[in-house]
Parts: structure tokens; C-alpha cells; sequence
């Protein structure tokens, strides 16, 4: 996909005039890309929208004008985005009760090896990271991972972890959704196609979600 440029960017000023009618635009972004599977994980594929919006909202809350800073930013978060034929996405482990949190954080370590995507001829495509961020024996609760789907939209999201085995079908408008994101990741030119991968922890914090 594109990686959000600086002339894309709202100063912090103009941002907050607009902000209600932006947020309400990119909500219904998310409501398309935001893929529930079972009810602890969360998956938030990301597209230019939904990573200008975090940015934006990164801005706003750190109060950052300077230009320099600006584009380290987005660089750091254009990250998210996939590559040619690539979907990019937030994991989020969502699990309120704090001992039960620390019990299947501590039984995913591996979790991430076993996510995938379902294309229509019925292959799994498997998520794959540049490193699985492991804090004090447990998984982090937010991870990043992308899916090389070779352009082809997914119809489904799942696990087959021992501790997990899981399939979340997704509606029309979320393959749509899926359908449009890469058709502008098949752009051969994309930037994003050879940055690392962020690290939660390491400048990148996920705003706005």
C-alpha cells in the first residue's frame, strides 16, 4: 500500500478542527478491518487511513509540530502497511482478568506462528513477523504481523494453536474491504516493502484504536 506522506499530515491546529468528521470517517475504516476471532484476540488490518489516523492522533497527543519528527514518525508507523500482495495488522490480546491474561499469555508465546488467513481455494497463508515480542515469559498483548496473500483476498481469519483452534469467516464488506487494501499493496514501487517490522515498546504505540 502507500506509505502516508508528510503532505497528507494536518498540523495539529487544523487537525483538531476537523478531528470529529475524521474520526468518524475512519471508525467506519476499522469497523471493515477490525476482525474479532474468538474473544481474546483482536486483529486491526491497517491501510493508509487507519495508520494517518493513529499518526494524527500521535501528534495531537504528544503535541509534535516539528517537521523532522513528524516524517521519523510516520516512517515508524507506515511500517504497519503491507507490501506488494500484503496485508498488514495490529494484534490485539484482549483479556481483562489479569491472572487468566498471565495464564494464556505465558501459553502463546508461540501463538503467532499459528495465525492465518483463509483464501478462497481453501490454503492457509501464515502470518509472519519479524520478531515475537516476549516480555518476562509472556507474549505482549499487542503484536504486528503481516499475511502474503499474493494479492488474493482472504474470506477467513483463524488459529490452529493446541490452545486456540478458532475460524472467524469474514462478512462481504469485510473482503471487500480486504479486496481494495490490495489492490493498492500491488503497487510494485511500495516503499513499506522493505522496512522491518516495529516493535511494540520501541516507538510505536498504537493510538486511536
Amino acid at each position: 500500500m502507500p506509505p502516508v506522506s508528510i503532505a497528507s499530515i494536518l498540523d495539529n491546529e487544523n487537525y483538531e478542527q476537523q478531528r470529529a468528521i475524521i474520526r468518524q470517517r475512519v471508525l467506519k475504516v476499522k469497523q471493515a478491518r477490525r476482525i474479532h476471532l474468538g474473544d481474546d484476540l483482536t486483529f486491526l488490518f491497517e491501510n493508509p487511513e487507519t495508520v494517518r489516523y493513529q499518526v494524527q492522533e500521535m501528534l495531537r497527543v504528544e503535541s509534535i509540530s516539528d517537521p523532522n519528527q513528524i516524517q521519523q514518525e510516520l516512517f515508524t508507523y507506515n511500517r504497519l502497511l503491507g507490501g506488494p500482495g500484503e496485508l498488514g495488522c495490529t494484534l490485539m490480546i484482549e483479556i481483562i482478568d489479569e491472572a487468566e491474561r498471565r495464564e494464556k499469555l505465558t501459553q502463546w508465546t508461540d501463538l503467532l506462528s499459528y495465525l492465518y488467513v483463509l483464501l478462497p481455494d481453501q490454503s492457509r497463508v501464515y502470518a509472519f513477523f519479524d520478531d515475537c515480542e516476549i516480555v518476562q515469559g509472556q507474549l505482549a498483548a499487542v503484536q504486528f504481523v503481516k499475511f502474503n496473500t499474493e494479492g488474493i483476498s482472504p474470506i477467513a481469519v483463524g488459529s490452529d494453536h493446541s490452545t486456540l483452534m478458532l475460524e472467524t469467516w469474514l462478512t462481504p464488506q469485510q473482503q471487500a474491504a480486504f479486496a481494495s487494501d490490495l489492490n493498492m499493496a500491488s503497487q510494485p514501487t511500495h516503499p513499506s516493502a522493505s522496512y522491518p517490522f516495529p516493535k511494540a515498546g520501541y516507538g510505536l504505540k498504537p493510538y486511536g484504536l
